[in-house]
């Protein structure tokens, strides 16, 4: 007797074990995600395997655990040819089953280290109270878990042994390992974790004011601004007849046009987009919004990329991925790979290959069409004008005529 999953796919029989009447759902589930049918009938294949080996095992819905799908690949191999696919079949399965709360979240009993009990702890205090964006959550975190595997040895698993000399040590040997701007994000991150293990009464001492400065001139370097005509060419070399051509254009407008961050673009929503007023919501850091004006020729970049090439989806960012699982970018590094490849294709030779390089070549063009600062700084969304400072240094035509004349030329 065949079973029906859905209008694309037909099992020769009905499925059995506790996952049965879970396996339409689980299909359907893969079908919204953009995966096309191929991959459908085989993660379909490897739930339903997975299903009757539980009932064989004697494994009910709610006893399914973290260390199941292992258990089942490992069962599975002696009996038939790994495929490439199988892991993230059963990974799939298993997301889904916790998003419709029919497995527990965790594996019961699973007991976090005292290291990772920290970072957690601070995590949550970075989110309920700092209300911190999540990247620059996840940047703080790394330099804590480090410092705290550092100093946490000897059997000790509380922070309040913390001395000065664990601090200093610490910071000392990253320092000389990491990039300038790198070791100035550990400074801080660090010294936000000691205040907040003061404020808890982890420790007394104020061991933040113990954390070494990095030594940094105030811009001393200046803007890597991609050139203008680099910019035309591009956007021109980008083929719009294609899905992916289409999304890159307008994301590339964007970050020429108007400047945005790519963590800005990346987190657009359609709701943001007011066709009437021709106006763009933009979310900037710690998520506060601004107004943009949407020029003519971004918008109907958009629009076509709405028409034409995005993919149907539930999603409410604009800009998706165009393989499955079709979702938006989960950060801004997506939109880094989509200018590298875009960089590459076009065979131009920008002095960087990320984003921020838009952002540099708009406000340095609005600088010398004669743009102030202040003028410059609102449409960047900057919140303190020494921000925008930096731009000073690259209109070099101004700076000519504070320059004092070179002493060679008074003979």
């Amino acid at each position: 007797m065949k079973y029906v999953v859905d209008h694309r796919l037909v099992l020769a029989r009905p499925p059995e074990g506790p996952l049965a009447r879970h396996i339409a759902s689980f299909a359907k589930s893969i079908s919204e995600q953009g995966y096309g049918l191929v991959s459908l009938r085989n993660q379909v294949l490897v739930a339903v395997g997975f299903s009757q080996w539980l009932k064989s095992q004697g494994v009910g819905l709610r006893s399914i655990c973290e260390d199941s799908p292992a258990r089942y690949l490992r069962y599975r191999a002696r009996h038939r040819r790994p495929k490439k696919g199988d892991h993230a079949a059963l990974r799939h399965l298993m997301e889904f089953l916790r998003q419709d709360g029919l497995i527990k979240d965790k594996t019961p009993g699973h007991r976090l280290t005292p290291v990772e009990q920290h970072v957690e702890a601070y995590a949550q205090h970075l989110r309920a109270a700092r209300a911190l964006a999540e990247p620059t959550i996840v940047s703080y975190l790394q330099f804590i878990r480090a410092f705290l595997k550092d100093s946490l040895r000897d059997g000790r698993a509380a922070p309040s042994g913390l001395e000065a000399g664990d601090v200093i040590r610490f910071v000392r040997r990253q320092a000389s390992r990491t990039h300038l701007k790198t070791a100035k994000i550990m400074t801080t991150a660090l010294r936000s974790f000691l205040r907040y293990l003061r404020f808890r009464g982890d420790i007394v001492a104020d061991l933040a004011a113990a954390v070494p400065a990095v030594a940094s001139w105030s811009m001393s370097s200046i803007p890597r601004a991609i050139a203008p005509a680099d910019v035309r060419q591009l956007l021109k070399s980008v083929d719009r007849r294609t899905t992916s051509g289409r999304r890159d254009y307008a994301i590339l407008l964007l970050l020429a046009r108007l400047g945005l961050r790519s963590g800005e673009v990346a987190s657009l929503e359609l709701d943001d987009i007011d066709w009437t007023a021709g106006q763009l919501t933009v979310r900037g850091k710690s998520g506060q919004r601004s107004k943009l004006p949407l020029p003519t020729d971004v918008g109907e970049a958009i629009a076509a990329y709405l028409r034409q090439g995005r993919p149907h989806s539930t999603s409410r960012r604009v800009f998706l991925r165009t393989k499955a699982p079709i979702r938006g970018f989960r950060g801004p590094s997506g939109l880094g790979c989509v200018v590298r490849r875009s960089v590459k294709r076009a065979g131009v030779a920008p002095p960087t290959t990320g984003t921020h390089q838009f952002r540099h070549s708009l406000a340095t063009e609005m600088l010398r069409g004669g743009a102030s600062l202040s003028e410059i700084g609102d449409v960047l969304g900057h919140h303190h004008p020494q921000t925008t400072m930096i731009y000073a240094k690259v209109d070099l035509r101004a700076l000519r005529t504070l320059a004092l004349p070179w002493p060679g030329d008074a003979r």
